[in-house]
């Protein structure tokens, strides 16, 4: 185990860049400008967890329309290794994607791995959920595992919790997170990289206001909005993610941290943010549930046996455009892979194109109509059993470790 090394501070990039072309109420409509491209926001990043965005292409990812997808520093450091990478010429060259790419820091997998995590001052230290080894993340060696794994945005390390009443708990994650954010600066060489910050503060807005206002004073070239969508109910997310974006320069780039479900998307670009990440897309597709404009469906259900028309009238994903719901259905009912491929698709598309749209409307100055109108069509996943479902995964994540 490393121990901290605070080397010689650099200036931050600004090979990455964000330029607000329009507004309407808080919504906002921009261009984020990387060194591989430019990602128009409202965005939505698909998670290539491991080099991958689960079982799609590269470039299906390009043909529904994905601008940027997100590498997990936490996976790829496992393996096959950040130097791998870096021999290979970098993720997006092992992973063929040459467009933008973002990369986290592994400081959600220190929540969601639990009992196997011991944090402090130092860093994070973790068990290894393939070989039970053991390691350090610290804020210096997170930052330099990410310049080799070469990215356009990658994010430092920072103290999430689970969702908590418990003030003193939140207010030390997020002092850790500060301090860990102060020793990123100095390890961040690479100019074609941007560092961002991460406010926390837990589900107290003082607490969201005094980070919020000392991440901002480090002028970043982007921020994220962190510690949300982690077991607290849904309208305290829309509550803090409001509170939090208005504290955010109106001229960086705003990012919600984890989020991806359609209503939250809608709600979340209404109170001013930008962009968001969340492997919950493709997890559901995968588990046979896929969007359309009322909500979530079940493909394996009974009544889309022989089903003759498209998961989603009007969608112009792959999956729409050649086969029928009844196929799907049977992929599903067969067991057969092609079904999570289509799945996949599907979902991923709805959630770009909603984002598309959301933008469209921005710009033209429409954007409450219509979110009003998705939200009145939309029904949710019930919130009851969303919060199952939650605990599962990280039941199951936990016993991975």
């Amino acid at each position: 185990m490393k121990s901290p090394d605070m080397g010689v501070a650099s200036s931050f990039t600004m090979s990455t860049t964000f330029h607000l072309q329009g507004a309407d109420g808080a919504a906002r409509a921009g261009v984020l400008t990387t060194p591989h491209g430019a990602v128009p926001t409202p965005a939505f990043i698909p998670v290539a967890t491991q080099g991958s965005v689960k079982t799609v292409t590269p470039q299906e990812l390009r043909d529904l329309g994905a601008t940027i997808v997100l590498g997990n520093t936490y996976h790829l450091y496992l393996r096959p290794g950040v130097e791998l990478v870096r021999e290979m010429g970098g993720l997006g060259a092992f992973m063929g994607w040459d467009g933008p790419l973002l990369t986290d820091s592994g400081g959600f997998q220190a929540y969601s791995l639990g009992r196997n995590v011991r944090i402090s001052s130092q860093g994070v230290e973790f068990q290894s959920h393939i070989d039970g080894s053991r390691h350090l993340f610290t804020p210096e060696e997170v930052v330099r595992y990410q310049e080799a794994l070469g990215a356009d945005i990658i994010m430092p390390l920072d103290h999430c919790l689970a969702y908590t009443q418990d003030k003193a708990a939140a207010r030390q994650a997020m002092e850790r997170t500060h301090a860990w954010l102060e020793r990123s600066l100095y390890p961040h060489t690479r100019k074609d990289q941007a560092l961002f910050g991460i406010v926390q503060g837990g589900v107290f807005p003082d607490l969201r206001e005094e980070s919020a206002a000392f991440i901002t004073s480090l002028d970043m070239p982007g921020y994220a909005i962190g510690g949300l969508a982690v077991g607290e109910p849904k309208e305290t997310m829309y509550d803090l993610a409001a509170h939090t974006a208005a504290m955010l320069p109106k001229d960086k780039i705003r990012y919600l941290m984890g989020v991806g479900s359609p209503e939250d998307l809608v709600r979340c670009v209404a109170v001013g943010v930008d962009m968001f990440d969340c492997a919950l897309p493709t997890r559901v597709a995968r588990n046979g549930a896929l969007f359309t404009h009322a909500g979530r469906v079940n493909i394996d259900a009974a009544n889309f046996r022989g089903a003759r028309g498209p998961v989603e009238d009007g969608c112009d994903c792959y999956a729409c455009r050649h086969f029928t719901a009844g196929y799907i259905h049977h992929l599903f009912r067969s067991r057969e892979l092609l079904g999570l491929r289509l799945a996949t698709i599907h979902n991923l598309r709805f959630v770009v194109r909603l984002m598309e749209r959301m933008r469209a409307a921005v710009v033209a100055g429409t954007f409450e109509t219509f979110a009003s109108r998705f939200l009145e069509s939309y029904r949710p996943a019930d919130e009851e059993a969303r919060q199952e479902q939650r605990e599962r995964w990280l039941a199951s994540r936990e016993r991975e470790g």
